[in-house]
């Protein structure tokens, strides 16, 4: 979709125009009532679920959710995947030409947040005609998203979804995500973020930045579980290589999700979500008080964690969750024992997703939408 009205962002800047890449799945019934957004998170995009037309091997990121019969239906609600503004899986970001110079934006493409994303977000909707979706719904970086269109525009969800998530960054995780930018701002191939011009790349940098990412995604149990102390290619009696190319497995692992990455992501891109994920918070606009924060909200809500998830423990689901009970709104908790860390929103649990399912029959009997399909 292409927008030629400028968004006014929160920096202050007007950007524009602009496109946003959408894919929907399901159908939209007469009454417009049964529309999901679902939001991404960091390195994700609107390519919620099943395969891409033109790439057999591209599965949808939400794919174990998101389908026929699955906890979100989509044979009874139509299910909207928007990749970000700054993004680059098709949406207008650093590396799309500037119309003004015909040169990638570069370093010049504004910093953007998650209101200014959410405000996006309401664009597309009101492009389809959707006044009022029956939810919101995202992990992590989406559930970010959740939480902000809950205020920002609170007459038109009547659910929220909010999967390991959290209301605002702790120090730790601004300490990682400045890490991560550190490790592409300083490689010599980012020249300041025109590389494009230079016909580079920087990989190095990149490939870092995703290797401590990573580890923030993996809990301490699963990885020793993966990988424990095994070496990658033990000699017979076990001894160490005494050098510093790949020893243990969980280097090989780690350098090659850093490498993948690098081949398909923009460094640009992964600097601007991280800083939007940093200034996330919404308190902030009334000293620190989250129950007033979150007063505007009218809708009914879910929240889920994962107990060994320690980039954003459950503790600040619960925060989200007091805060909500403070302004007497309707929410259901689950605290989930998990094994896998923040990854865990991504994977398969069966009582994750039995959670999720139920709510959304429980929406769907609201609507009336009929049966659907058995798990």
């Amino acid at each position: 979709m292409v927008f030629d009205e400028p968004l006014q962002l929160a920096s202050g800047t007007a950007f524009g125009p602009y496109q946003l890449t959408v894919e929907t799945y399901g159908t939209l019934n007469a009454e417009r009532s049964n529309a999901v957004l679902v939001c991404h998170a960091l390195n994700a995009s609107h390519h919620v679920a099943g395969v891409a037309a033109d790439d057999p091997s591209d599965i949808g990121w939400w794919d174990n959710m998101v389908g026929p019969g699955k906890p979100l239906d989509t044979d009874r609600f139509f299910v909207i995947g928007v990749n970000n503004l700054g993004s680059c899986f098709g949406s207008t970001g650093p590396a799309s030409i500037d119309p003004s110079t015909q040169r990638p934006y570069g370093a010049a493409f504004p910093v953007v947040t998650v209101e200014d994303w959410v405000h996006a977000q309401a664009r597309v909707a009101d492009r389809l005609g959707i006044r009022r979706f029956a939810a919101i719904m995202g992990g992590s970086l989406g559930g970010m998203q959740a939480l902000s269109w809950a205020v920002t525009y609170p007459d038109r969800l009547a659910h929220c979804i909010v999967i390991a998530s959290t209301p605002r960054l702790s120090a730790q995780n601004i300490a990682f995500n400045e890490v991560a930018r550190r490790a592409i701002i300083t490689d010599p191939e980012f020249h300041g973020g025109d590389f494009y011009a230079h016909g580079t790349v920087p990989r190095n940098g990149l490939s870092v930045a995703r290797m401590i990412g990573h580890i923030t995604y993996l809990s301490g149990e699963d990885m020793a579980e993966k990988f424990g102390r095994a070496q990658r290619e033990p000699s017979a009696d076990g001894a160490f290589r005494y050098g510093y190319d790949v020893e243990f497995e969980v280097e090989s692992y780690l350098r090659y999700q850093g490498e993948k990455f690098s081949r398909y992501f923009d460094a640009n891109t992964y600097l601007l979500i991280t800083r939007a994920l940093d200034y996330f918070d919404p308190a902030k606009r009334t000293g620190g008080d989250l129950a007033k924060a979150l007063a505007p909200a009218q809708a009914e809500f879910l929240l889920a964690s994962f107990t060994t998830d320690w980039r954003f423990p459950p503790s600040c689901s619960r925060e989200i969750v007091q805060a909500l009970l403070r302004n007497h709104r309707p929410v259901t908790y689950a605290e989930i024992e998990a094994p896998h860390g923040h990854d865990a929103f991504l994977l398969d649990d069966s009582r994750y997703h039995a959670v999720v399912r139920g709510y959304y029959e429980r929406i769907a009997r609201q609507l009336g939408l009929g049966e659907g399909s058995a798990p």
